[in-house]
């Protein structure tokens, strides 16, 4: 009985470090899968932190690792992802900066080159060349054929007083009647050749072609085919856009800063890289019906035909300008509820986030007040990207933590 209980005691002796050791291992194992989890956060929502992969419960995306242990508040790219990412860089200067207010307007219709084409004589339109609006003509191009029983007589009148000149050559009171018929032909445009050829033929033709006074696109078309108009009838209107009017509104308040013979800059909608100079030429004097805005206008040239009336165009008034200021482009500026900041390449590839402070603004850049130096090398395109590579590294808004600059 002794024995036995001597070699069980042995045996429990010599199992202890193998289950000491299993433990151990164990828990180092623990430890490693402890040491091996990921963190997950939303690419949108960076407060939203899981240790599984999952979706936003905010807006739904799926999640993705980060690691949340690097502390480092600069973000390390490579050539290929400067790049791909399309990154460029500015040193900063100090320079001039304009300030603007921006002013809604639109593209309209010239009345100065817009064309009435009326018809000369009472009649019957017997045969239109142009059916629709849109279409483009040129000077001299057929428009319609009019059948004018006036036309007819004032042919026969004027056939009847040349035969008369031409049975009494002498009488002079014949040859004043001739050439009063003469003349009414000329005011109905009958052109010298027409009359030349009614003389030849001796035969009264009451349909009459009447051709465009003027180049343009037909705008409107107040008549149709067998219509009877009468003189001074509109028939069609056509409009030439070699050059266009510029109106924009202005509240009252805001007319003191622009004045007739003022130059400005328009921008028209899909040409922002081509901004135009157009001087001021009219301002009312009265506020249009039913708003409390005033109008201003002016021409700009368009060569080529290619804005169309009805094109949106905003016009910039220049304000106020400051010599020697630190500006940036205004995409260089990335704005969230904390503040503003951009990213500052510190080394080659190595770019940081820093908060700044902004002034005086214009349509395309910001005066920077502190935050920056001259000679400060700052991402000008690109820098909404950082933003988001660093919400993906790192879990959290580079802006957390960070204090305004003084």
């Amino acid at each position: 009985m002794e024995r036995k209980k001597f070699i069980k005691a042995i045996a429990v002796v010599s199992l202890l470090p193998a289950v000491f050791l299993a433990a151990c291992k164990e828990t180092g194992k623990k430890k490693t899968v402890v040491a091996a989890k990921q963190t997950y956060t939303c690419p949108m929502h960076p407060q939203i932190i899981q240790d599984k992969p999952g979706t936003c419960p905010i807006c739904g995306m799926d999640l993705v690792q980060f690691d949340k242990n690097n502390k480092e508040t600069s973000l390390t790219l490579g050539e290929s992802q400067v790049a791909l990412a399309n990154i460029t860089t500015l040193v900063v200067g100090a320079g001039a900066l304009s300030n603007f207010k921006q002013l809604n307007g639109r593209l309209v219709t010239d009345p100065q080159h817009t064309t009435i084409i009326s018809s000369r004589v009472a009649g019957r339109i017997e045969v239109l060349f142009v059916k629709e609006t849109g279409v483009k003509v040129s000077k001299g191009q057929a428009l319609y054929k009019i059948y004018s029983e006036q036309l007819a007589a004032l042919q026969q009148e004027y056939l009847l007083s040349a035969a008369q000149v031409k049975q009494f050559p002498d009488d002079a009171r014949f040859q004043q009647i001739e050439k009063a018929a003469r003349q009414k032909l000329l005011l109905y445009d009958q052109s010298p050749a027409q009359i030349s050829q009614l003389l030849q033929s001796q035969q009264v033709n009451p349909y009459v072609t009447y051709p465009a006074t003027e180049s343009g696109m037909v705008a409107g078309l107040s008549v149709s085919e067998g219509q009877y108009i009468a003189e001074g009838g509109a028939v069609m209107n056509v409009e030439a856009y070699q050059q266009l009017w510029v109106e924009a509104d202005v509240y009252p308040a805001e007319a003191a800063a622009v004045k007739v013979g003022e130059s400005v800059k328009v921008i028209v909608a899909g040409w922002e890289n081509e901004p135009q100079t157009m001087t001021v030429q009219f301002i009312s004097p009265a506020l249009q019906n039913g708003s409390q805005l005033l109008q201003i206008r002016g021409t700009v040239p368009n060569p080529g035909n290619r804005w169309q009336p009805g094109l949106q165009a905003n016009i910039l008034l220049p304000l106020q300008s400051k010599g020697d200021v630190l500006r940036l482009p205004a995409d260089a500026v990335i704005r969230d509820g904390k503040g503003a900041h951009v990213w500052v390449e510190r080394s080659k590839g190595k770019f940081e986030p820093r908060m700044v402070q902004t002034g005086m603004e214009s349509f395309d850049a910001v005066e920077i007040t502190k935050g920056l130096t001259a000679g400060d090398t700052v991402v000008v395109s690109g820098a909404y990207l950082l933003y988001s590579e660093y919400l993906l590294k790192k879990g959290s808004d580079p802006m957390a933590g960070m204090a305004m600059p003084h």
